[in-house]
């Protein structure tokens, strides 16, 4: 009698069902990787942020609202004040006057000759990689080192930027005594340190540009400064507005040019004819007077907001397409 062999299938235990309980907690752990790590990985700037950040900024406004100084050990809260007597400080109109030129004057031509170095980069040239790091060295020199010399070059007597000035029969130029000079000047040393680094942020931008775009105006007969206005303006327009506020907001920061040019000077001259904000505050925490120096950081912040959104309006106007 032949033997029946054995069903294998029948063998085969079968497959045990996925636990309800397992299966949520597998959900809600790919929930959490998904939609949650995102937000661990920003944390730790937040953090910094935070402490370095917004905090100094709301115990800054809380000084400004008392007599703050390391003179006594009382600070007596004086609620407006401070701000009332800065409104009313005429230094203080100067030197936010004194800020916003030297601003105008280094970002406005800094941005159209940095467009220009890096419409000329982005086309085929010999040596880029040369040129692009020649580019970012005036920016990792010292500013300290960049003031003297140029300190030394806009010199009454032995300047040279004066003896260029003699050949056109042009006396000597007492650039650190006048107001538009020195401005001239100082917005000269900015336009040094930021227009290649500067230039470089809008070259990594018209890398991105597609070149169809530019064949099809080589062939319609478009040159190359049509197709810089027609065709990288436009499509690197995100750029430009974040460009133009960083540089604004650095312009309505500088300290160190106005410092140090002709010689060390927290009062921007004889006649304060470039004292800066950022200098104006120096100068009152030297003085030790804490709460009204708070004060004038807070007006500055005030004003960095107001202009850069007024930049930010500005440039964002015709995005949606091309000019």
């Amino acid at each position: 009698m032949a033997t029946r062999a054995p069903d294998r299938m029948a063998a085969v235990p079968p497959k045990r069902p996925v636990r309800p309980r397992r299966r949520l907690h597998r959900h809600l752990a790919y929930q959490l990787d998904v939609k949650g790590s995102p937000y661990a990985y920003v944390a730790p700037f937040f953090l910094l942020f935070s402490a370095f950040g917004l905090f100094p900024l709301a115990y800054t406004a809380w000084v400004s609202l008392h007599e703050w100084t390391l003179l006594s050990d009382e600070q007596t809260f004086i609620g407006l004040d401070n701000f009332r007597t800065l409104l009313a400080d005429d230094y203080f109109w100067n030197a936010t006057f004194n800020t916003l030129s030297i601003g105008v004057l280094s970002t406005a031509p800094q941005l159209l000759l940095a467009i220009w170095l890096a419409h000329l980069l982005n086309r085929p040239l010999r040596a880029q990689t040369f040129f692009r790091i020649t580019l970012l060295l005036p920016n990792v020199t010292s500013v300290v080192a960049v003031v003297v010399i140029f300190s030394q070059l806009f010199g009454r007597d032995f300047g040279m930027i004066n003896w260029v000035l003699s050949l056109f029969g042009v006396e000597g130029v007492a650039w650190n005594e006048g107001v538009l000079t020195s401005h001239a000047a100082i917005s000269t040393m900015i336009m040094w340190r930021w227009t290649g680094y500067n230039a470089l942020i809008f070259l990594a931008a018209m890398q991105a540009v597609p070149r169809e775009l530019y064949e099809a105006a080589t062939i319609d007969g478009a040159n190359g400064l049509t197709q810089l206005r027609k065709i990288t303006i436009p499509m690197i327009k995100p750029t430009i507005i974040f460009v133009v506020i960083t540089s604004t907001i650095g312009a309505m920061q500088v300290l160190a040019e106005p410092l140090l040019f002709g010689s060390y000077s927290i009062t921007g001259g004889a006649d304060r004819q470039y004292q800066t904000l950022s200098l104006f505050i120096y100068e009152n925490f030297t003085k030790l007077d804490f709460g009204f120096a708070s004060a004038i950081s807070w007006m500055m912040f005030l004003f960095i907001v107001l202009v850069a959104g007024v930049n930010y309006l500005f440039t964002r106007r015709g995005k949606g397409g091309l000019t």
